[in-house]
């Protein structure tokens, strides 16, 4: 644990520019450092660690991209890390809310459900101005606070036509988890549901500046008052039917982004393309994000998926997730629901659907507004 928290700081040190996958040939443990700027010093036992966890991972890169897949990896801030630093890192939850387990605020979905072939071809909600930057969670797993508070930004500048960068911070520390559903809470994880309830109970979201994201590292802490107003709320939340492509489609198209669960233990290397590497047959569902809309590039559907892990990873942020017409179909078992969003003492395991489980677990506020 002590290593990992080394390497998370020495990895807040290193620079925004990285090499592109086509800069792998001939590349270096040594020039990964220099240009990263990581302050490891040479020959130690720490630098040793690290250099035998990325030659593993360059190597499988390498290979990858001459596989002639759809999508690029590169070298990155994870690639350094190990199989098990990864994880740790990944699972900024534990599993989906059991359906046994709902908030208060839960509401009934108002927007008709069209037929899929009867929406647009393609949606991108960032084209019109109601989608903040891509922020970074760092080492807290708060991914289901980022992914939250994006989305009721999203739904509060779509009601008003103000975009406020709320705060992750007050949503991380504040939300309550008394169930311990998808975690403990904070950075240990929770979910958007209960994010979403939280805010619809509390006197309303402050802005970023007012109450600064200080978790960056993965430290809890107290909830706390500002002496300030708060900018923005909601009256509650939809949660889509599980495993239902029609409803998630129906609801990016029409309503906004959507806040969903994911699994990402793949995605870490990812640099650019339409993603398609995701265990069907396992699913881990270990992630909270953003869907903001739906596309094609020749011929091969995708979503668009807003991540939390800085505009340096994947495409300015974003990745792009491969999309079928039936993704109902795309299903597997989730053995492990500790990861995603079940609450404690639930272990049954769960029906995924969608490509890396997209279409398992969406809500989307409701009655956003700014005060």
């Amino acid at each position: 644990m002590m290593r990992a928290v080394i390497f998370a700081t020495l990895l807040a040190l290193a620079s925004a520019a990285k090499p592109t996958w086509r800069d792998l040939e001939g590349y270096t443990f040594e020039k990964f450092v220099a240009d990263f700027h990581l302050p490891i010093q040479s020959n130690s036992t720490e630098f040793e660690h690290r250099k035998a966890a990325f030659v593993q991972e360059l190597v499988r890169v390498r290979l990858h991209n001459k596989s002639g897949k759809t999508w690029k990896e590169g070298v990155n801030r994870f690639s350094a890390m190990t199989y098990e630093e990864k994880k740790a890192f990944f699972n900024g939850r534990s599993k989906g809310a059991d359906r046994t387990h709902k908030p208060r605020n839960l509401k009934e979905a108002d927007q008709k459900q069209r037929k899929v072939s009867e929406l647009p071809a393609s949606v991108d909600w960032r084209s019109t101005g109601i989608v903040n930057a891509v922020k970074d969670q760092g080492y807290c797993g708060s991914c289901w606070a980022f992914a939250s508070t994006s989305v009721v930004e999203s739904a509060v500048a779509k009601a008003s036509g103000l975009l406020f960068d709320l705060s992750v911070e007050q949503m991380a520390m504040c939300a309550p988890n008394p169930d311990s559903c998808g975690g403990t809470g904070g950075c240990f994880g929770s979910t958007s549901e209960l994010a979403f309830d939280y805010v619809a109970n509390s006197k309303g979201m402050f802005e970023e500046y007012q109450y600064g994201y200080t978790s960056y590292y993965g430290q809890n802490s107290a909830c706390l008052a500002p002496a300030a107003n708060p900018v923005a709320t909601i009256d509650g939340y939809v949660q889509l039917p599980q495993n239902d492509y029609s409803s998630l489609m129906n609801a990016v198209a029409e309503v906004g982004p959507v806040a969903i669960s994911v699994d990402a233990s793949s995605w870490g290397a990812y640099e650019s393309g339409i993603f398609n590497g995701c265990n069907q047959v396992n699913p881990d569902i270990d992630h909270a994000v953003v869907l903001v809309g739906y596309g094609a590039d020749n011929g091969q559907k995708y979503w668009t998926v807003r991540n939390s892990w800085s505009p340096a990873w994947g495409e300015k942020g974003y990745i792009r997730v491969a999309r079928a017409e039936n993704e109902d179909e795309l299903c597997g078992i989730d053995t492990d629901p500790s990861d995603g969003i079940a609450c404690a003492g639930e272990t049954e395991p769960l029906k995924v659907c969608g490509t890396c489980g997209i279409i398992f677990d969406s809500a989307y506020p409701t009655g956003a507004r700014a005060f």
